[in-house]
């Protein structure tokens, strides 16, 4: 994720961030998980949901302008190749970015400034680290003293399960996936809530809230990173050849139909 580099959509993905920043409040956050947390919007498979996101281009993302099922069967299909016998890690990469279906009309249809992008944590001061942090300065948080010191709302090492994040695809998931009682690992959890926190796991920010089971799991994510960013490639995945495999893994960990 070059932000630096001229490119066509540089400017853009500016834009977006300018967007995200302003926005990005601790009130409209927990506004947004009290909405989505109901669950109420849709009934359908996993699998139809990787479908819907043919639909979808992610504008946050300079790096990428392949529609998102591309992306996950990637991702998906690099981790297996490396660690075959992690199957929940497989299914993550699956499933890792199906929350942009936020984008779609029976989703609400949400603007991409509350979908995709960084995340990070609303309630506490803003990190340099994260990128354009420039704009935060015309988020009303940003000025706010109950919202702008290190540890805002939070206290030291209170577990990131308990701060609230950007909203966005990556807690929705996380919110339906809970929902829906997987039965993945806390590790696969943690991927799917944290995997756009790029202040954390390139940055290391924010980890006076983290606690130990934070800790273990944020290897794991580190793992999933480098295929989340560097499986993006040209080379198309047979759908139907790797569908079989996906199929009886979300059958295993999910269940066929999924709450969202």
């Amino acid at each position: 994720r070059d932000y630096e580099a001229e490119s066509e959509r540089q400017e853009g993905v500016e834009a977006f961030y300018k967007t995200n920043h302003i926005n990005q409040t601790y009130d409209f956050v927990k506004k947004m998980r009290q909405e989505y947390g109901k669950l109420d919007k849709v009934e359908m498979s996993i699998w139809e949901c990787c479908e819907l996101l043919n639909n979808v281009v992610d504008e946050s993302d300079p790096d990428l302008d392949e529609p998102q099922i591309e992306h996950l069967l990637q991702t998906a299909e690099a981790i297996r190749k490396d660690y075959p016998n992690e199957d929940w890690l497989h299914l993550t990469g699956l499933i890792h970015d199906l929350g942009k279906v936020l984008l779609l009309p029976s989703f609400g249809e949400l603007p991409q400034w509350a979908v995709v992008g960084d995340t990070f944590p609303v309630g506490c001061a803003f990190d340099e680290s994260i990128v354009h942090h420039k704009y935060f300065e015309e988020n009303p948080d940003y000025k706010n003293p109950t919202y702008n010191t290190k540890y805002g709302v939070y206290e030291h090492g209170c577990g990131l399960e308990n701060v609230m994040m950007s909203w966005g695809h990556d807690d929705y998931m996380y919110l339906v996936a809970k929902g829906n009682k997987s039965t993945l690992p806390s590790a696969g959890f943690f991927i799917i809530r944290f995997h756009s926190f790029y202040a954390l796991h390139r940055s290391g920010a924010y980890k006076h809230l983290m606690n130990e089971e934070d800790q273990e799991n944020l290897k794991w994510l580190q793992i999933f990173n480098k295929y989340d960013l560097y499986s993006k490639s040209k080379v198309r995945i047979d759908v139907e050849k790797v569908k079989p495999y996906y199929l009886s893994l979300i059958q295993k960990v999910v269940g066929q139909v999924c709450k969202d």
